[in-house]
């Protein structure tokens, strides 16, 4: 099955739907149904439930950028004038859904003894592109969410001290928390609009949308110069300035003007 067609045919499906992940990945009948093919075991996939609807995202990758807010490249110990956009990947078992309305609980991960918090807005993308020009570039977005980066902030340091990846200070399971996606439709694009986040009621970041150095599209046409986009994606857009630690029995409440607010509990 061609990956260009995958969303529009075949990305959302009931349950125990599987994701395909390349043209040969399964078997397809004369009536052009398709079937999984026999494996050794099950492996879950990732779905997000879509707002005011019965279907769900299928997540292919999740992509981050870096310091892409200037007070916060500032606070990281860059200087946001000269350097260029980069990103780094969450694997799609780092999604835990965050239900608007509730307060879900978020496991204080191993290993760390600073763990931070990073309140994102989250692009969801339904088209595939590669060198995508920035004029074009919203085209490939069906929606928009609110989301976490969480990041064990000392590992990430250490591991960045000895010059080597910082994977295991971003990509761990349920680091990466969302709510619904939202259809652009419903939303529009967010080029402006506060962007916050609280722990226990305070407020510990605060700024908007428009303050982001790289905007959401010209994230999209930087990220296909390195690779190729496809249905399913997502894109975190960076986060504002004073990220800071939490603890077991936190609240973090998050929110983006047009968007329901979310809470976790470290716990």
């Amino acid at each position: 099955m061609n990956r260009r067609k995958f969303f529009g045919s075949a990305g959302v499906l009931g349950a125990g739907a599987w994701f395909a992940s390349g043209p040969a990945a399964h078997a397809q009948t004369p009536h052009g149904q398709h079937h999984p093919p026999k494996t050794p075991f099950y492996v879950p996939h990732t779905y997000i439930p879509i707002a005011n609807s019965d279907e769900r995202f299928p997540v292919r990758r999740i992509y981050c950028i870096g310091r892409n807010y200037a007070a916060h490249a500032r606070e990281m110990g860059s200087d946001p004038t000269r350097e260029p956009p980069f990103f780094f990947q969450k694997p799609t078992d780092a999604i835990q859904f965050v239900k608007p309305g509730t307060v879900a609980d978020h496991p204080y991960p191993p290993l760390t003894k600073n763990y931070h918090y990073e309140v994102e807005l989250v692009a969801a993308l339904h088209k595939d592109g590669r060198n995508v020009p920035v004029e074009q570039a919203l085209d490939l977005v069906y929606g928009y969410s609110l989301g976490l980066d969480m990041t064990r902030r000392d590992l990430q340091r250490a591991m960045g001290d000895q010059k080597k990846p910082w994977e295991i200070g971003k990509s761990f399971d349920r680091s990466a928390p969302i709510g619904e996606i939202h259809r652009v439709a419903s939303t529009g694009h967010f080029t402006k609009g506060r962007i916050w986040l609280k722990v226990n009621g305070q407020m510990k970041q605060d700024a908007d949308l428009n303050q982001m150095i790289w905007s959401v599209a010209e994230q999209i046409s930087k990220l296909s110069e390195a690779f190729e986009l496809f249905p399913g994606d997502l894109i975190y857009s960076g986060t504002p300035e004073n990220v800071g630690p939490v603890v077991r029995g936190d609240t973090i409440d998050i929110h983006i003007d047009g968007l329901p607010d979310l809470s976790v509990k470290i716990v």
